[in-house]
């Protein structure tokens, strides 16, 4: 199975994630917040020209991602949005004109290389196109159960880390929730032309997440710092999106005594990630009482 174009697509979604959380971060900033889950904060942002092209590079992602999901598995395409962190640390350092450290540069090379060790030691495979609804069943109604309860969890914080990492944990379950969909939607479309896209079920399960993960990961990124909603997102959809491709589409990784170089991979993905979550360039992504203004 060749896997260059998803991986290529993976890491552009990626990219093109990691423009949009900085541009949405900065443009979250400038509106007011509140303790509950506003509503009204999209109509707001919507009047941010910087919000509005974060919503153009999300868009960009999510074309990225379809194609990467219809020509790769899904144990492929979403461990690569790991990605998504040090790429949003070195986005922020361009657009907000500070440097990345030494030392979050290593941890960038940190996590690089551990995803590379975790996938290659995994080798995902999987061609299934197409799921049985009795598999799609209890799927949802785990994944939607928890992010009910993340989200009332999140509901009972005050503003700061736990209620930025709840509400990030469940963005991250919708969000692979939502590429599992958008993977079989987009098969149907390739296969059956608009008309079958139009009338799956499917179709409309992933813009319905989504929005949902949308929606979540915007009062995520008010509920408190991005070291820790961000951490929770990646790690997040990495995990879940990887059981969904086991369980789902029935794809498998490699077994035995390769688990031992896996889990040195994530060992390292996760210790990347923590360093590059400590980072002080991470101060200038976290919500604080005075609206940061955007240039």
């Amino acid at each position: 199975m060749d896997t260059v174009l998803p991986v290529v697509f993976a890491v552009c979604a990626a990219l093109s994630n990691a423009v949009a959380t900085v541009l949405q971060r900065m443009a979250a900033l400038t509106v007011p917040s509140s303790q509950g889950l506003r509503a009204g904060l999209i109509l707001d942002l919507l009047r941010r020209p910087v919000w509005l092209l974060g919503m153009l590079a999300v868009i960009t992602a999510a074309v990225c991602q379809a194609v990467a999901l219809v020509t790769g598995p899904l144990t492929i395409v979403q461990p690569l949005f790991v990605l998504e962190l040090p790429l949003t640390l070195i986005v922020a350092s361009v657009l907000m004109h500070r440097r990345l450290p030494a030392s979050g540069w290593a941890s960038v090379a940190v996590v690089v290389v551990g995803l590379a060790v975790a996938l290659a030691a995994a080798a995902p495979s999987g061609d299934r196109t197409r799921v049985a609804l009795d598999r799609w069943i209890p799927a949802l109604a785990v994944c939607l159960g928890l992010v009910a309860v993340l989200t009332l969890m999140a509901l009972r914080r005050p503003h700061g880390a736990a209620r930025a990492a709840c509400l990030g944990a469940a963005t991250a379950i919708s969000y692979a929730l939502t590429a599992a969909l958008l993977k079989t939607s987009t098969h149907i479309l390739d296969e059956e032309g608009i008309v079958g896209f139009l009338t799956a079920w499917q179709t409309y399960g992933f813009a319905l997440t989504g929005v949902c993960a949308l929606f979540l990961l915007e009062n995520a990124m008010q509920a408190g710092p991005l070291v820790a909603s961000q951490p929770a997102l990646t790690l997040g959809d990495a995990a879940v999106s990887l059981a969904l491709g086991i369980t789902l589409y029935e794809e498998t990784v490699r077994t035995g005594w390769w688990l031992l170089p896996q889990l040195l991979g994530v060992a390292m993905i996760a210790a990347g990630i923590v360093a590059l979550s400590r980072t002080a360039l991470n101060e200038s992504l976290v919500a604080t009482d005075e609206k940061a203004p955007v240039a």
